[in-house]
């Protein structure tokens, strides 16, 4: 399975922004899915999951300003992002939870005045 994320980009502090990604082939309806980041030196961490049932779970640091999503037909995944903060800024990334494929290229997010 190929893991593609997009969306990422340069937004001042408070900006929004929205990521997808894109799976090979859907593990929507087996699999609890996620997005992770990487900041710079630090370890990655999982931001937010969806399980097959849909319901979700969320980073502390994140509640009430990011939100996951899924498209099954399209085998996306989305992120929502509000009320960014620089401590956001880092590469995002999808894959299942655990991981299970292949990392492949995140999505650079950078959050700067």
């Amino acid at each position: 399975v190929q893991l593609q994320a997009s969306g990422g980009g340069l937004v001042q502090p408070g900006g929004s922004l929205r990521l997808s990604c894109t799976f090979s082939r859907s593990p929507f309806n087996i699999d609890t899915v996620a997005w992770y980041r990487q900041a710079p030196g630090k370890q990655r961490e999982v931001v937010a999951d969806i399980k097959s049932d849909g319901s979700t779970t969320y980073l502390d640091s994140v509640k009430g300003r990011f939100a996951i999503s899924s498209d099954s037909a399209k085998n996306t995944l989305f992120l929502q992002m509000n009320s960014l903060k620089p401590e956001d800024t880092a590469s995002y990334y999808c894959n299942t939870l655990p991981p299970k494929y292949f990392w492949g290229r995140g999505t650079l997010v950078t959050v700067s005045s």
